[in-house]
């Protein structure tokens, strides 16, 4: 019979969920900016419906088992709590979740604004504005979680 380490999975898991936070983050990113300067009213109506359903179904439990797994091993591995590069990534994680949940309501106000105007309407102001504070705000999130990588990587002393 295999021994399965709790320590294995439970780091797996964190390595997962964080490699689909980062994923479905860029890949929302990649088709909403590419949407946005097309044409095509339809295209950009499924791209952010389809936006807000991988938010919720990829990135907010992952956003969920983030901190719990790496609270967990924090406390297996036995680090002290307050060393810098975990304090510092405690940090980063707070400023991007900042950033994602005025992101994740943008989005929604995006979807509800395509889906109230037709195809031959030009789009309001309000779609435009909406959409620059979501890709502003989605800046510091993807730095943000790039800079958590590394210090999870190099654990800096």
């Amino acid at each position: 019979m295999v021994d399965i380490d709790p320590y294995l999975i439970i780091r797996t898991l964190h390595i997962i969920s964080s490699t689909i936070v980062f994923g479905t983050g860029v890949g929302i990113a990649f088709f909403m900016f590419r949407s946005y300067f097309g044409a095509d009213h339809a295209a950009k109506l499924y791209a952010v419906r389809t936006t807000v359903l991988a938010d919720y179904i990829f990135t907010l439990p992952a956003v969920i088992i983030q901190p719990v797994t790496g609270f967990w091993l924090v406390w297996q591995v036995g680090y002290d709590w307050t060393v810098p590069w975990l304090v510092i990534t405690y940090v980063i994680y707070a400023i991007a979740g900042a950033c994602w949940l005025p992101v994740v309501w943008i989005q929604i106000e995006l979807k509800k604004i395509l889906e109230s105007v037709s195809e031959k309407t030009d789009l309001p102001e309000r779609y435009h504005s909406l959409f620059k504070i979501w890709f502003i705000l989605g800046c510091p999130a993807f730095i943000g979680l790039v800079a958590v990588f590394f210090l999870m990587v190099m654990k800096p002393v």
